[in-house]
């Protein structure tokens, strides 16, 4: 009778040693650590203080939902929401077409080009604080280079206001962020623009396409995956802004300039109530869990287009 061979059980150590899985676990267990200990935790401890009436120097109780009751009937908070809405919608669109017609136009063969893209991530490199100075600098009500310019070339007769009017300090502020944050978005999709194969240019040519068409037909879809992620991390700086707006403005004048990052650092750390302002924090989770899904969805469509899985 012939025998039949089995193989021997592999033990669980060895598979853990030498399984491609398993050894990805490994590799991912420290940087799974260290988002554990500085952002799982805090997160997790935000929305437990956004329940309880903590203040500082004195632990809280749990109060359910009371903070949040209070925020609703809060005219200040409500008013943050649509500062924060209007400031990440208005900013995070004028970053994606000013990035992206710059990215494109870096694209092209020109003189001097590196030189010219190390000139554009300036913005991004400088302190968010020294640029916040800056702006402040520009937009002084005595000293502004602004006021002075237009004065000189006789387009106005006494100096803009700009960070003591309310709409005045709103359009100032996104003037501000968008001069930072366009380096990071035309940078991150010029590099997207080329991954894409000359190729396509050259049969589209062949085919008479105009340059137009080109970008709508070639271009775009090509890059949509990464624009899916750039405005994804575009969103989410933007709507979390804090130096930026604290350094020029403080949310003034009279809240008008107040995102909800920087209400809730003047309600629980200024103002020591450690649970309201968390739980403006906290309200802050559901807009940016939107903003990751929509990152998601980016990258499986990414997936798509590479013949790939959706699993």
């Amino acid at each position: 009778m012939r025998a039949q061979e089995t193989a021997a059980p592999i033990d669980l150590w060895t598979r853990l040693k030498y399984d491609r899985n398993w050894l990805g676990l490994w590799f991912m267990l420290p940087a799974a650590a260290f988002l554990l200990l500085f952002l799982t935790y805090p997160l997790g401890l935000g929305i437990w203080l956004s329940v309880t009436d903590t203040r500082i120097g004195r632990d809280g109780v749990f109060i359910g939902l009371e903070n949040f009751e209070w925020l609703n009937q809060d005219p200040v908070f409500w008013l943050s929401v649509f500062n924060t809405f209007l400031y990440t919608i208005v900013a995070s669109i004028l970053k994606f077409a000013l990035g992206l017609y710059l990215a494109v136009l870096l694209n092209n063969h020109m003189p001097w080009k590196a030189i010219i893209r190390a000139i554009v991530l300036l913005p991004f490199i400088v302190p968010t604080v020294l640029s916040a100075i800056a702006f402040w600098w520009i937009y002084d009500t005595q000293f502004s280079i602004i006021s002075w310019t237009l004065t000189e070339l006789g387009l106005i007769s006494e100096n803009i206001n700009f960070l003591g009017e309310p709409n005045n300090a709103r359009a100032s502020v996104i003037a501000a962020n968008i001069w930072r944050g366009i380096p990071f978005v035309a940078i991150t999709l010029l590099a997207g623009l080329q991954t894409i194969p000359q190729s396509l240019y050259e049969a589209a040519t062949i085919d008479g396409a105009s340059r137009w068409q080109m970008f709508r037909h070639v271009t775009y879809p090509m890059l949509t995956p990464i624009i899916a992620v750039v405005m994804t991390f575009s969103v989410l700086f933007t709507f979390t802004d804090f130096q930026l707006i604290y350094a020029m403005t403080r949310g003034g004048p009279a809240n008008a300039t107040h995102l909800m990052a920087t209400l809730s650092y003047q309600r629980a750390i200024m103002g020591g109530n450690l649970g309201e302002g968390a739980a403006i924090s906290t309200a802050m989770i559901p807009f940016l869990l939107a903003a990751i899904l929509f990152s998601w969805f980016g990258l499986q469509r990414r997936k798509w287009q590479q013949g790939e899985s959706d699993d």
